[in-house]
């Protein structure tokens, strides 16, 4: 390895520290979002909070078409 080859690697190295430190701040601007918006301090507690809402909105789902159903019916009658 020459000087030149030396400096290019310092380079790559300068330029990953870099890229980490941006993808860091990034990271801790995404969690400071999680937690403002959906009060969930880690990625886990907002997918527990996802699949309790996917069952919600289900459970609403149905409701609704039931609703529309017997809506229907009567409306029949």
């Amino acid at each position: 390895m020459n000087e030149q080859d030396l400096f290019e690697l310092k380079e790559d190295v300068e330029e990953a520290k870099q890229k980490v430190s941006e993808l860091k701040g990034e990271r801790q601007a995404l969690m400071k979002q999680l937690k403002e918006e959906w009060d969930c301090d880690t990625v886990e507690q907002a997918e527990e909070k996802i699949k309790k809402m996917e069952s919600e909105i289900g459970t609403f789902s149905e409701d609704i078409e039931t609703g529309m159903e017997q809506l229907k019916d009567k409306l029949e009658k």
